[in-house]
Formats: structure tokens, C-alpha cells, sequence
């Protein structure tokens, strides 16, 4: 179906939708705070929509951000029945990045619910929020959320379901969530205080709640499965039927959030992974394993050889250089994958070092030619800039690093006759929150903006090179939703009121953004996010982030109770999660 605009209806090609009656059901608006071929492709939504459906007493609708030149006055409304947002008992966002904290204000108020959470009434639908970006950092929307779930889904929400149902009022049914729902935060209940110089002196329960909110997850993932509830072609990944081969990485890479706060890294057996893609291709012939580290799943090639001959394309969210073997190419291959990305992070090996990315140069080159030898002509090199200790040489060597690959790349190329495209991708690094970075300051947009025009001087006059960039005044916005505690709400406020003027936004707010983008932490800093516990201690982070400025390897997870970093138990020494109440030593 085509609406008047030409583009395609969400929701129209649709394989898999749920309905039921809202009639005597507990009913839930799930929002993704963005376009619908956007959330469609985000496999933690669809796993919260079966989750909820699979419920007999709720009804589940999605809910997406407006397409283009949809009226700014038409009422928000669910996907399945048309039903207003309002009417919902529950309107539950699933945030994935913190780009999309402002779309949660607009679509606050597109479904008339009063933007802050302390206006809203017994008449009101409870807003909850869920997603990496909210497991990261949910202070800077905590104003306007009610209820943050912070965690895996599978161990929070039977408990919420659970306690909602108790049909208290409205403050006596958050206190039982605080109190009883693993991995819930009402920030209602909380309370900072900030010391003179603006850092948080103190955040303390102020009621009868836990001190620090522990994330639940699912220890063995292989007796579930976390698949596409529906198949579309109108999203990212075509009709692919989506399946997560695991959770986490144990690579460790010092500026990805993903490889910590998922810890410890688990992976799905192949069989059971079989399984799940055999009932994918009752409704596709494409499937695409999702996960932060496909290509380190035991027996990954395996798994694609059962599938070798059947017309199915399989492709991968993620490959790492170092791990790229002829299964995994012919896998490739066999999909017709025309484009394939190869992410070195940064030129030198140096740097590669300080952010333990644990590639070399070699696997660069390596991986480039067997995708091309694979029948794969066009790749894609994924760098970012600003990273801690980065200098000119550094940004000299990412030139110098695709030269050199395109040389490779030249190669074999003209034996197959066939030359293909090289697309370098060059991105700001954004400091992340339970990394070991997660003190650094973001580099200025200044040098990002002079650093990324000599790269693109350099290779824009080589041949089948091309150079996309972000643009660093937007990281910059990323880093400060990021990086920032409740006071950021004001400017999110402003923002909003602005229809999305961020320049003008932070000219008239008084909260100085730069305090929370451009500065270092200090280490004994209580950052805003210290309440959260991902079982990663702080004194590991804080060892590996010194082993970074030191030029250091850092620890690779082996995935074996190890004891290193906490995340599988006992802590290492000089940890302390006892605390009741955290304060700062500064």
C-alpha cells in the first residue's frame, strides 16, 4: 500500500503482526522513538512486543515517530488498531540512542500527555522507558519518564506485568515497582545534590527504595530465542527474519558501551540457532544474525555451511577483520552481499592499542581481500576521530591505512575484472558511560571538524575512494545526552519548545553543556550514572582506562568466570559496591 506521499504505509507489508481486542486487557503503546523502517530494524523492540503479547491479559501496539508531512497536529496513534496513544494504560518507549531523547517529548506531547512526569494524574497512562540508551544513562530524560526498566526484558518484565496489575493508584503502584520490579528506577525517589563546582555531590534514595538499581539478565540464553515477532520489507534489513546469535562481546573494546554493560558475554548453541533460522525461512529466504559479535559465535561456520546451497542469503550485523574465514565469506557470497564493512577504528596501531580494538594492520588488509576474492566488490572502513591521546599522526595514518587497502583491494580486483567501490566512514568518538572512557573529554568540534576535511582532502583525489562523515556539532549533542545528569532535561526542554533549535537552545539556557561534553572526569568523580550496577566494577574500569593512557592492551573477556572485572561475580580489589548512598571524594 502507498500513501499520498508515494512512500510506502508502515505496517502494510507486514508478515507476523498481533492483534487483539483491548477489551479487558491491560494495554501497552509501544513507542520507538524514531521512523518505522528504523525501529523495525531494532530487533530489541520486536523482542518486547512478542514479550508483551505473549501475555494473555495485554494487548501490545507500536507506535513510531510520524512520517514526513504528516499534519504536527494529528493524534498519535497505535500501528495495529489506530487506537490514540492516550487511551493506552501503558506507553512504554524502547530508546536505543540517545539522538531520539527529543523525539520522547514530541511524542509526549503529539499523544497530549503532559511532558513531566510529576504533572501527570491517575487519568494519565504510565509512561516506562526501556533500551540500551536508558540502561546507559536516564538522567538527562529522567523528568519526563516515570518508571525507567533498566535490564534484559525477559527478567523484568514478567515482574512489572505483575505488579501493575495490582491496580494500585498511581504513587503507591510506583513505589511497588521501585521496590519490587528488578531493574526498575523511578527517579521520582531519588534525590541529587551537586557540590559548588557543579559535579554531584550526593544521589540518595528519598523513600524506601533501592540505593542502587541492579540490572537482571538472562544467564543461559539457550532456552529462549530472540527473533523477529515480524517480517517487513520496509526497514533496513529488507525481509530478513531476524535472529540474535548472543549478547555481548568479550573483546573489550575500551569505547563500546555494548561490550560492558552486557557482560558476561553469552552466546546462543547452534543448534538452537538452526533451529530459529529454519522457522525464519518458513516466511523469508534472508536471514540476518544480529548480535555485538557474530563472528565470534563457537562454530559460526558451521552453522552457515548447513545453510550452503538452499537459497538462502545470510547476512551479519557485525564481522570482526581478525575472525573473517572462507565459511563466513562464502556465506557472504552466496547472499549476494555486495557491500561489506570492515571497522579498523583508528589508522595506527598505536591507537589501536589504546582503544584495545585487537586487530592489526594485517587483519585489515587480510579481511579486505577475502571479501573481495568472495565476489564482494564494494567495502566500507569504519573510523572515528577524537579518540583518546589521537594525534596528527594518528589522523595521517587513517589515510594511509586505506591506501594501503585500496592497493590490496586493487589487486584483486583487476583479477576477478572487476573494480568495486571503497567508502570510508569517519565518525566523532562520543565517550560512553560504563566504558573505560567514560572519563575522557569529547575533543572539540573545532580540531573534529579540521581533522575530518584532511582526511577527506587526502582521499577524495583517490580513485574509488569515497570519504561520509558525521557532522561533530550533532556528536556533540549526542555526547551531552549521553554524558549529562538531570539538569540536561532543561536543555532538552528547551530544545523542544525550540522545534529542535539546538544553538539557540543552548544560548538561552544557563546550563553550560561543555561542563558535561569537553571536560575530563576525574577519576573519584560520582557520575551521573553510578546508581546503575551492569556488574562491571568501577575499579576495572577505572585500571583499563590507565592502561589506555598508558598505551596498554586491555583485558579480553574469557567468557569463564574469570573474576576480573566483577561482571561474573567477586570483584577485584579496591571495588566497592556497598555504599548506600553515593558521594563524591573530590
Amino acid at each position: 500500500m502507498k500513501s499520498d506521499t508515494g512512500a510506502t504505509t508502515p505496517g502494510a507489508n507486514e508478515i507476523g503482526t498481533i492483534r487483539k481486542s483491548w477489551r479487558g486487557r491491560t494495554t501497552v503503546a509501544l513507542v520507538y522513538p524514531n521512523r518505522y523502517h528504523v525501529g523495525m530494524s531494532n530487533l530489541g523492540l520486536q523482542s518486547v512486543y512478542g514479550l508483551l503479547n505473549g501475555f494473555d491479559d495485554v494487548v501490545c501496539e507500536r507506535v513510531f515517530l510520524p512520517e514526513d508531512g504528516e499534519s504536527a497536529a494529528a493524534r498519535l496513534t497505535t500501528l495495529e488498531s489506530g487506537r490514540p496513544v492516550a487511551e493506552a494504560d501503558i506507553v512504554a518507549f524502547s530508546i536505543s540512542f540517545e539522538s531520539d531523547y527529543p523525539h520522547l517529548l514530541s511524542l509526549l506531547e503529539r499523544a497530549k500527555i503532559p511532558l513531566l512526569a510529576s504533572q501527570r494524574t491517575e487519568h494519565h497512562p504510565l509512561v516506562i522507558a526501556g533500551g540500551v540508551a536508558c540502561f546507559l544513562n536516564p538522567e538527562p530524560i529522567s523528568p519526563f519518564v516515570d518508571a525507567f526498566l533498566i535490564g534484559e526484558a525477559e527478567g523484568i518484565l514478567p515482574h512489572f506485568m505483575e505488579a501493575f496489575r495490582s491496580g494500585t493508584e498511581r504513587r503507591a503502584l510506583l513505589m511497588a515497582i521501585a521496590r519490587g520490579v528488578p531493574g526498575a528506577y523511578v527517579p521520582a525517589f531519588y534525590r541529587v545534590t551537586y557540590t559548588p563546582a557543579g559535579t554531584i555531590d550526593a544521589f540518595e534514595p528519598a523513600a524506601d527504595v533501592p540505593a542502587r538499581i541492579v540490572r537482571p539478565f538472562v544467564g543461559d540464553l539457550s532456552q529462549t530465542a530472540t527473533c523477529s515477532t515480524v517480517v517487513t520489507p520496509d526497514t533496513a534489513f529488507g525481509r530478513a527474519f531476524l535472529v540474535e546469535v548472543g549478547r555481548g562481546c568479550p573483546h573489550g573494546c575500551r569505547f563500546c558501551s555494548a561490550g560492558f554493560v552486557y557482560r558476561p558475554p553469552r552466546f546462543r548453541p547452534v543448534a538452537a540457532l538452526a533451529r530459529s533460522m529454519r522457522e525464519g525461512l518458513r516466511h523469508t529466504d534472508q536471514i540476518g544474525l544480529v548480535g555485538a559479535a557474530v563472528s565470534d559465535l563457537p562454530g559460526i561456520g558451521a552453522l552457515c555451511a548447513q545453510f550452503a546451497g538452499t537459497h538462502t542469503t545470510i547476512s551479519f550485523s557485525s564481522l570482526r577483520a581478525d575472525a573473517l574465514s572462507p565459511e563466513l565469506g562464502n556465506a557472504l557470497k552466496q547472499g549476494g552481499v555486495k557491500t561489506a564493512t570492515i571497522a579498523p577504528e583508528a589508522g595506527s596501531e598505536r591507537l589501536r592499542r589504546v582503544i584495545n580494538k585487537g586487530i592489526t594492520e594485517d587483519d585489515v588488509l587480510n579481511a579486505a581481500e577475502t571479501l573481495v576474492a568472495h565476489g564482494i566488490p564494494n567495502l566500507k572502513l569504519y573510523f572515528m576521530l577524537g579518540l583518546p591521546t589521537e594525534t596528527p599522526a594518528d589522523v595521517e595514518a587513517v589515510v594511509d591505512l586505506v591506501k594501503r587497502v585500496k592497493h590490496r583491494f586493487l589487486q584483486v580486483s583487476r583479477s576477478r575484472r572487476a573494480i568495486g567501490t571503497i567508502t570510508v566512514s569517519v565518525n566523532s568518538f562520543v565517550p560512553k558511560p560504563f566504558t573505560p572512557f567514560q572519563w575522557a573529554a569529547m575533543a572539540e568540534i573545532g580540531t573534529l571538524k579540521a581533522r575530518i576535511k584532511k582526511i577527506k582532502a587526502e582521499l577524495n583525489r583517490v580513485p574509488n575512494v569515497r570519504v561520509h562523515s558525521d557532522i561533530p556539532r550533532w556528536a556533540y549533542a549526542q555526547a551531552l545526552l549521553a554524558r549529562g545528569d538531570r539538569r540536561v532535561a532543561e536543555i532538552l526542554s528547551r530544545v523542544h519548545a525550540l522545534s529542535g533549535n539546538w544553538a539557540q537552545a543552548l544560548k538561552v539556557v544557563a546550563v553550560n553543556a561543555d561542563f558535561y561534553v569537553g571536560r575530563e572526569r576525574d577519576l573519584d568523580e560520582t557520575l551521573p550514572w553510578d546508581f546503575i550496577d551492569h556488574g562491571v566494577s568501577k575499579a576495572f574500569l577505572k585500571q583499563d582506562y590507565q592502561r589506555a593512557l598508558d598505551g596498554r592492551p586491555g583485558v579480553v573477556c574469557r567468557m569463564d568466570s574469570c573474576r576480573l572485572c566483577g561482571a561474573c561475580g567477586d570483584e577485584p580489589p579496591g571495588a566497592d559496591s556497598s555504599q548506600e548512598t553515593l558521594h563524591s571524594k573530590s
